[in-house]
């Protein structure tokens, strides 16, 4: 009911200037905050807006270079474009309705068309400078907190034009913060893929492409696991890349004005519709959709004049008409993609004969699983899912109706033993922290195809626990935390649970849903204070702190860790590492080193790499590792 003694009048109504407002509203402009432990956190959407302004200047033909520079939570960016009008430097990065992308004439397919993006870097920053050059001229302002503090006057220079960015994000804001160079250096290799001939320089290290998106599923694909050679199709303002690999579900990477759009949009949409009209009417016959996407490896990229996205952050296109004459951006894609892939086949028969050899394959093992998915998914609902294996949260990521702040912190802790599970479900956020409980160890699955998936009744419940039978779309939480204990068995169970979602889910992986969740390994105390330590080297300093009269606690399992305690591990500083594929990853290199046959390489690997505190084994547990490593188990 409410409450009808609460005023309103002229006291409530508030004006906010422009740097309280991203202040206060940070999410309308960089999307959800994080700490840097996922792709699309706002740390990396400030990096973003501002080499955007750099590609702007090179797509206009102005500097071939970048230098970007990340050292101790700073970012330093240099482009070698134009240069801001030196009258107009503080204004374009502190009025928020000041730009010269509102001038079409200037930037006509730009990636930032708001002017906000740096703005916003400013008004979340502690610390932010900006320098112009033009014409041996260089106009320099320093800001904190988006407030002018220092407005240099204009001074003569021999540097060459272009544009100099330096910031650190506010740790106010984004707590604890820190930035994954993974994360980093893929959208960096996105720009070089997208700008064929631009130079980007990052922490001494040199990204250039000279084939555009045929260069990136080279490097993705390592010319390997692929069925047939690389589909490169280009355009005046489109360009497109396809083939046909061994993973499972499929992988798209779609980019507007050179934007990664990593939730896709109207334009990858009509892509994936194009191939499968143009595959069925080359071979004329009817193919599942289905059979033509599985284990498609594919990208796209446009260019158009004022795109409209869903977000601050532009991650998904809405766009269906091209400005400004509105013509269809679906007629654009469809045209070109089916005269263009038409022409390409009939060009290269053995290309064609490759690619339908893929399509038959698919379309014979999903109607050989069709069967055993029926049993399996019956199983499922007789297991009593949601109140044996699963202890669900309330909000869901899939939760049309709940707010974005709170889907975006829901988990899956997947966690083996009853003592384990028990402490992380006494301690959890009901709302949203779900817990699933493992039997024992899962199947080792390397190099199994997926109707082990369903035959198996553990991987069967945790895929439909997560609801991926189908692909990340219906995932329902955003992060699915792999949370084992800290010794041999944890470690291997930890392994095997990385190969189950390598080899039939890397989608997730790739969309950055995975993590290890890291807890303490020692509780060091006396009767003052408590430190909780999560390496020998913390519990070293800890004991110094309290002069050596502390009683020292090894966590060996999580159900050795108290309810009252876990909750503080798993709350707001949770420490959770990300698992992520880089540009050098290719899933089945990586499986078939760690998971395949055993080799004195890798022996020599484990050796040179073992992760456990040989101190503290137990002699049962340097047995069973010494085991493991023989039975090619453990890595």
């Amino acid at each position: 009911m409410s409450n009808l003694n609460t005023s309103y009048n002229e006291d409530n109504i508030r004006s906010l200037d422009w740097k309280e407002h991203i202040r206060l509203r940070p999410g309308m402009y960089i999307g959800k905050l994080g700490d840097g432990t996922t792709v699309d956190d706002g740390i990396y959407i400030l990096i973003k807006e501002v080499i955007d302004n750099c590609i702007d200047e090179y797509v206009m033909g102005f500097g071939k270079e970048i230098d970007i520079e990340i050292q101790d939570r700073t970012v330093k960016v240099r482009d070698y474009g134009r240069g801001i009008p030196l009258g107009k430097v503080i204004d374009c990065v502190s009025q928020i309705n000041t730009g010269g992308k509102y001038d079409s004439k200037a930037f006509k397919k730009s990636v930032g068309l708001n002017g906000v993006g740096t703005k916003a870097v400013n008004a979340l920053s502690s610390y932010f400078k900006v320098s112009a050059i033009r014409e041996g001229k260089m106009k320099t302002a320093e800001f904190e907190l988006g407030n002018l503090s220092k407005d240099h006057k204009l001074q003569n220079t021999d540097d060459v034009n272009g544009t100099y960015i330096e910031f650190r994000p506010d740790e106010k804001i984004f707590h604890k913060f820190r930035f994954v160079n993974e994360f980093i250096e893929s959208r960096i290799w996105n720009y070089a893929y997208l700008n064929a001939g631009l130079k980007i320089h990052f922490n001494g290290k040199t990204y250039i492409s000279k084939n555009g998106l045929k260069d990136m599923l080279d490097r993705r694909t390592d010319g390997e696991s692929i069925n047939y050679p690389i589909i490169h199709l280009k355009g005046e303002d489109i360009e497109c890349v396809m083939t046909h690999g061994t993973q499972y579900g499929e992988q798209y990477y779609s980019f507007v004005n050179g934007q990664y759009t990593s939730q896709g949009g109207t334009h990858l949409n009509y892509f994936r519709e194009a191939i499968v009209k143009t595959v069925r009417d080359f071979y004329k016959k009817d193919l599942d959709t289905k059979d033509i996407h599985t284990s498609i490896i594919g990208a796209i990229s446009v260019r158009i004049e004022e795109p409209v996205f869903e977000s601050q952050t532009k991650t998904k296109l809405g766009s269906t008409t091209i400005a400004p004459e509105g013509s269809s951006l679906r007629t654009m894609i469809m045209d070109f993609v089916t005269k263009e892939l038409d022409n390409y086949l009939h060009k290269y028969p053995e290309t064609a004969k490759e690619l339908l050899s893929k399509i038959l394959q698919s379309e014979r093992e999903r109607k050989e699983i069709a069967g055993i998915k029926k049993l399996a998914n019956q199983r499922a609902k007789k297991a009593n899912l949601h109140n044996k294996k699963l202890r669900d949260c309330r909000v869901h990521l899939t939760d049309s109706k709940a707010k974005p702040e709170i889907k975006e912190n829901t988990m899956l802790f997947i966690t083996e033993g009853d003592s384990a599970s028990g402490s992380i479900t006494k301690s959890r956020n009901v709302e949203t922290q779900a817990v699933f409980s493992l039997r024992g160890k899962p199947l080792n699955c390397h190099g199994m195809s997926k109707k082990i998936v369903y035959e198996n009744e553990e991987l069967n419940l945790l895929q439909h626990a997560l609801d991926i039978e189908d692909g990340v779309e219906n995932l329902r939480f955003n992060k699915v935390v792999i949370a084992t204990d800290a010794d041999v068995d944890g470690m291997h169970i930890r392994l095997l649970l990385l190969t189950f979602f390598l080899q039939f889910f890397p989608e997730l992986v790739r969309s950055g849903h995975l993590f290890i969740l890291d807890t303490p390994l020692f509780r060091v105390r006396d009767k003052r204070q408590t430190f909780y330590c999560y390496s020998e080297t913390e519990k070293q300093n800890a004991i110094k702190k309290l002069r050596g009269k502390a009683e020292i606690t090894r966590f060996k399992g999580l159900g050795e860790i108290s309810p009252d305690e876990f909750g503080k591990f798993i709350g707001h500083d949770i420490k959770l590492e990300p698992v992520t594929l880089t540009e050098d990853s290719h899933i089945e290199k990586i499986l078939e080193y760690y998971m395949g046959k055993n080799t004195n390489e890798r022996q020599e690997f484990i050796i040179d790499n073992l992760r456990v505190d040989i101190d503290q084994l137990k002699p049962e547990d340097e047995e069973e590792m010494l085991e493991m490593v023989e039975e090619n188990e453990i890595v």
